[in-house]
């Protein structure tokens, strides 16, 4: 680590670990394997249902098994992640082999396998799989930018990047599905599931070469040293013992959960389909004005890394979360308002309607983006506090506990989408663009895209409240890793 550049603040006195700009742009693309996947596997429903003869309300409840699986699997990524330690590294071998399980699976799933006559056992199996690789890739990938920058200027805009990433890729991903494959195919079928799988192989191969590249510096044996001269084994009692000492993961747990099941519901390609396809009238509009916001959206990151760095991550979170509450209301407020009037279908062919549902979409994914930021910097704080906390530096036990709960707990998305639309009449069949608009379809698209969100910003808010872990406590933790590290080196 002599070669990285390394910045001492006379205002802190702390001597910062940073990383190269170019580094974190390389790391940060690991977001095209992420998201990319993410985006395809939320076609997993209709893959369950065309290519395996699954009924809708079956689907929920097997993804729902199967979320619980993938929560169960994450703390068991700490063991991997202790014991693996070879001449390429440790966390570029577990991206590598989190990635080659995911496109086997997937290729499967979405193509080889489906529409061959195979049924409910085959498609549970190769989800399964797709879960195990999707835990090393993205666990590994948690541990990341802890490893590479503890500088809280720093922090932040390494979560600028990632999550411009984050952003770009699915949104691109989705003009590729819907505007350029969809009407290509004709819609949600077996040719059209096979393409989009496809594709996002190719991407993701992109992201993972380059997340290699931009952590091999770091990806060595010292780097992954601790706080005490004494070396243990990993058991499982210390996984319960993070949860139960660790205060900050508490409540960055209870928001994170919360605000993941609120967004995955909300992300479920159904979901979607029922506000642009059949509430707007327009799949195409949709997606191209979600489109339009990725500017704007990436100038919000950049302002919420900079409020972070002079405020704090945790401050970022907060002040940024009732952003998102107002916003949210008025676009809600908004879409009643022409529901009422029989109006909503104007949105895409009325001009005053189309510009204030622009307005409205670019403020609320970008303040949605500077919430993220905020949490992407603050799971790296929480994994410097256990550190100081425990003294044992493996990064996997903390996230693996943060998603082993935050799983468990949005382990019903799938379930509540489907179910919900289930209420509404699905119950075979999954919702189309060209679907009629009825008020049973209107108020449920309202309360699943944007009353499950209000509900778990309210709860990110309550924890908050909770946590100490501010920008004045994080100096004082990197001070005492510090002073505790040298200790150990001296020692030695």
């Amino acid at each position: 680590m002599a070669q990285n550049k390394v910045s001492q603040s006379q205002a802190d006195g702390v001597q910062y670990r940073r990383a190269k700009l170019w580094q974190i742009i390389m790391v940060a693309a690991s977001g095209f394997v992420g998201m990319g996947f993410y985006s395809l596997i939320g076609m997993a429903s209709y893959s369950a249902s065309i290519g395996f003869g699954i009924a809708t309300v079956a689907v929920g409840g097997i993804l729902t098994f199967t979320r619980i699986f993938d929560a169960v699997t994450d703390p068991m990524l700490a063991f991997i992640y202790d014991k693996v330690n070879t001449r390429f590294g440790k966390v570029r071998v577990l991206l590598a082999a989190g990635w080659l399980i995911m496109v086997l699976a997937t290729l499967m799933m979405f193509n080889w396998a489906a529409g061959k006559g195979h049924g409910i056992v085959t498609f549970v199996l190769l989800y399964i799989l797709y879960i195990i690789g999707y835990t090393l890739y993205n666990m590994t990938g948690q541990t990341l930018y802890a490893l590479m920058t503890n500088d809280p200027k720093q922090r932040p805009m390494v979560g600028v990047w990632s999550t411009i990433f984050n952003y770009v890729v699915p949104i691109t991903l989705s003009m590729i599905f819907y505007v350029v494959l969809m009407p290509k195919y004709g819609g949600f079928n077996l040719e059209f599931l096979a393409s989009v799988c496809w594709v996002t192989v190719a991407v993701s191969a992109v992201g993972l070469i380059a997340a290699c590249i931009g952590i091999s510096e770091f990806d060595r044996p010292e780097n992954f040293a601790g706080t005490t001269a004494k070396k243990e084994k990993l058991k499982l009692r210390d996984m319960w013992e993070v949860l139960r000492k660790n205060r900050p993961l508490q409540c960055y747990i209870a928001s994170g959960a919360s605000d993941k099941i609120a967004q995955q519901v909300a992300s479920q390609t159904i979901i979607g389909t029922m506000l642009g396809g059949i509430v707007i009238g327009d799949m195409s509009i949709s997606t191209t004005l979600t489109t339009v916001s990725i500017l704007p959206s990436i100038l919000f990151a950049v302002v919420g890394a900079k409020y972070a760095g002079k405020h704090g991550n945790k401050r970022t979170i907060v002040t940024w979360t009732y952003m998102c509450i107002y916003v949210t209301c008025a676009t809600i407020l908004f879409f009643v308002f022409l529901h009422m009037g029989g109006k909503t279908r104007s949105i895409s062919t009325v001009f005053p309607l189309m510009v204030i549902y622009v307005i409205l979409t670019l403020a609320l994914n970008g303040t949605k983006m500077c919430v993220t930021t905020g949490n992407n910097a603050f799971m790296a704080d929480v994994i410097d506090f256990e550190l100081d906390r425990g003294g044992k530096y493996i990064p996997a036990v903390v996230s693996g506990v943060y998603s082993l709960i935050d799983k468990l707990v949005s382990s019903v998305s799938a379930l509540i989408a489907t179910g919900a639309v289930a209420i509404i009449g699905y119950r075979e069949t999954m919702p189309q663009p060209t679907d009629e608009l009825t008020g049973g379809i209107f108020w449920m698209t309202m309360v699943l895209m944007y009353g499950f969100p209000l509900l778990g910003w309210v709860v990110t808010l309550i924890a908050m409240r909770q946590c100490s872990l501010g920008k004045e406590e994080m100096v004082e933790v990197q001070k005492r890793i510090a002073e505790k590290k040298a200790a150990v080196k001296n020692a030695a």
